[in-house]
Parts: structure tokens; sequence; C-alpha cells
């Protein structure tokens, strides 16, 4: 069951194994057996998953919120095919280490794990699935990210929050019912998690032309029709249009296909997404921020860094002065050493600053005007979160000016992925470019 628009739709030909991946010219496919955005999915709850062949015994995997929004009902259907052990977390749960660890141990004798969740529940299926050799499936309660077709899960691992390998979904099930009413917030978690797409994009080139990085155009290719559809009428996510919000699911589910096509999160998380999870590290007890909240105002962050960029000469780019024990002293000794590990390979010396500003001179107008193709303007990208009622800026996210700035600065030590936030610092920039 698989809810298409018509056989010329990619996600379809995806799932026969017929999208032409337009790097390669190959027919293309994707190990997921089945995607389902319904109108409405009660009552074939235990059909959708009878045709996955998941085994005997399920896990359902949900938190307090989840489980009565959609978990119970989806434990009553799973019990006229399986014996269903029932995993309940507690509201909130935090996507960690520990936290996944409790989720193996109480899915131990489960053959396989149906999450129902959003963001946070996924992840800890899929990673614990993972860790199991288990198969896992998924039913959306929020469309308020895109890890539901990613074979990737953001799990804190020691305080340093890390993308680590995980099981992808054998079915994805998205009833709009559920989805249209969704927090109003968890919605537009979803549209500022969709927004990124230009500023990793544009990110993931400067990469490519500077380090010689794998690029693809195929995850971009599959986003074009529903991407224009859902940021030209953001007004009606919010006021519950399913037209809109299949838009949305199909924006998601799309781009953690990408995702899975590129056997990374580099497509959908670059610059915007270090910064939310630095964000996320250093997290006190507050109000909580949902992920795509934080990506949206930090992809407005980016794209002025970018376009700040752009419309300058090339850089001119120094050696890097944080060493290890910056890091250390900045993020505590054990994170530090991570960070120091995912970093050092970016570290640029006075010999290779030299080269790389000498590189970036050279492909400078090739990437201004590849990059002018594929960008969103700043200001177009505020309009876009503002008429669907989301936040801007740091302020609607209760985080200081000071706080901000010091996660755009650190952002860059979390990962070893190269973004406009490396050049900038690297020229000495950053701080004048984002505050532009």
């Amino acid at each position: 069951m698989t809810a298409v628009r018509s056989s010329s739709d990619p996600l379809a030909q995806l799932l026969r194994g017929e999208w032409i991946d337009p790097d390669s010219g190959a027919a293309t496919g994707i190990d997921i057996a089945a995607i389902a955005i319904e109108d409405n999915l009660r009552g074939c709850e235990a059909a959708l998953v009878s045709e996955l062949g998941l085994g005997r015994r399920l896990a359902v995997v949900s938190d307090a919120v989840t489980h009565e929004v959609m978990g119970a009902r989806v434990e009553q259907a799973l019990a006229k095919l399986a014996r269903v052990d029932s995993i309940v977390l507690p509201r909130n749960p935090h996507a960690d280490l520990p936290t996944a660890n409790a989720v193996r141990a109480q899915s131990v004798a489960a053959d396989a794990l149906i999450a129902v969740g959003s963001g946070t529940i996924n992840d800890l299926a899929k990673y614990a699935a993972a860790c199991d050799a288990k198969p896992y499936a998924v039913f959306a309660t929020a469309p308020s990210m895109n890890g539901y077709t990613s074979a990737n899960a953001a799990i804190t691992v020691a305080g340093h929050k890390k993308s680590l390998p995980a099981t992808l979904a054998r079915g994805v099930f998205l009833d709009l019912a559920i989805l249209c009413a969704a927090p109003p917030r968890m919605i537009r978690a979803g549209l500022g998690d969709s927004l990124c797409r230009a500023t990793a994009q544009v990110d993931w080139l400067l990469s490519n032309r500077l380090r010689d990085t794998a690029y693809r155009s195929a995850p971009f290719a599959l986003l074009e029709a529903d991407e224009s559809a859902l940021l030209d009428a953001p007004e009606a996510l919010v006021d519950g249009e399913p037209d809109a919000m299949r838009a949305l699911a199909r924006t998601l589910v799309l781009s953690g296909i990408g995702m899975t096509l590129c056997g990374g999160s580099y497509p959908a998380s670059q610059g915007e997404h270090l910064i939310s999870h630095y964000l996320d590290m250093r997290a006190t007890n507050g109000p909580p921020m949902l992920h795509g909240e934080q990506v949206a105002v930090a992809t407005l962050t980016m794209a002025r860094i970018q376009e700040a960029m752009l419309e300058a000469p090339p850089p001119v780019l120094r050696a890097t002065r944080v060493d290890e024990r910056a890091l250390k002293t900045h993020f505590g000794d054990d994170v530090g050493a991570a960070c120091w590990r995912d970093f050092a390979p970016k570290r640029l010396d006075d010999a290779q600053a030299a080269a790389l500003t000498e590189r970036a001179a050279e492909h400078w107008e090739t990437l201004r005007r590849t990059a002018r193709t594929v960008r969103i303007p700043a200001e177009r990208l505020a309009s876009i979160m503002q008429r669907a009622g989301g936040p801007v800026q740091a302020a609607d996210l209760n985080i200081d000016a000071a706080t901000w700035d010091g996660a755009v600065r650190h952002a860059r030590f979390l990962r070893d992925r190269f973004t406009f936030l490396d050049l900038a610092d690297d020229a000495g920039i950053l701080s004048a470019a984002h505050l532009r």
C-alpha cells in the first residue's frame, strides 16, 4: 500500500526500483518495502505491518504522549497478528545512549521494533534495532523531521551528539489525519527542517569544490516538485489543509530517502544542523526546543553567512588557531577529545591555508554561479517561516544573542563536515557574516 500520485511519481519509481538517478543514469530503488501516506490509516495498521514479514513478536515503542495519540491504537491492531510488547517511555525522552539501551533491554525478546512517534522515538527505535540486527517500521505521529526514511540516527553519546548508523525502516506509515492534528509547533518544525535543503546544498557544493568531497544531485532532484508546492503556501500547513500536509510529508520522506541514497546525511544536514546540535549539547533545564525550530533559525543564519561570502571576493584564509586544548577547555575533556578527532582533519596550517585560499580563488566564480541556482535568499526563507508563524531569530527560541553567537562560532568543531562555518571562521569573518 503506497500513497503515490502516478506511475511517474519519484516515490513510486523508487519503491519499484525504477527511478533514474540523474548522477549515474541508472535505475535506482530504495530498500523500504512500503511507504503509505494516506488521508487516514485507521483500521489499516495490521494489514500494513503484516505485509512486512517482521515476525511473531513485536515491540511497539512510544512515549507517554505518542502512545495516547496513536500507540495504543497500533498496539491493539497489531495484537491480532503478533504478540506485542508495549514499551512506553516517559514524556519527552532523550535520544541518548542510556535510553537506547533501555529500549534494547525491553525489546530483547522481540523479532522487530515498531516506532510510534516522531524524531526522538524514531531515532531510538531504529538505533536499537540496528544494535540488535532487527528490522523496524514506523508510524509517524508528527511531520516534524525528515528521519523516517533515513538510515542514520541522532544519538547523544557521553554528551556528544552524533549521527550514527541505524536500521532503515522496512515500512514507513504516515496518517495525514494524525499529522494534521499534531501540535502547530511540530508542524512548523517540519517546515523548518525542510527549509535547510538550500543551505545544506550550498555547504555541500562548497566542500565538493574546495575539498573534493563527493557530491550528488540526486537527493535534490527528488525534492523539486514537492518543495515548490510546500514553500509557496506555508500558511496552509497550520490551517490544516490536507494537500499542504501531504506536500510536507512527501518532502520529509523524500529528503530522508535522499540521505539514504547518499549513504549519509550530507544533503540535509550541514552547518545549520551543526548549530542545532551544539545547542542540544549545551542545553540547560529550560523549556525544550524542537529540532526543526532550531534548524529553521540556524538555516537563516547559514543563508546570511553564505550570501555575505558569495557576494564578496574570494576569501583569504589563515591558519586555524584552535587546538585540542582549547576544545577540551570549552567542551570538557571527553567531549573535547571527541570533537578534536572530528575537527582535526579540517584544521589548516599556514601552507594549507595558502593552498585553500588559492583553490577558493580558482573556483569562486563557478561556486557563486552554481550556488545562485540552488539557494533560497535568507529574506524569502524568513518570510516562509513567518507566514507559518514559526521562529526566525534566536529570541523566538528564548535563546539570548550571546548563546546563539557561541553556537555559531563553536558548531564547526562538532563534526568533520566542511561548511561555510569553517570557511568564514578561517577567513576571520564568521561573527560579522552571520550578524549581517
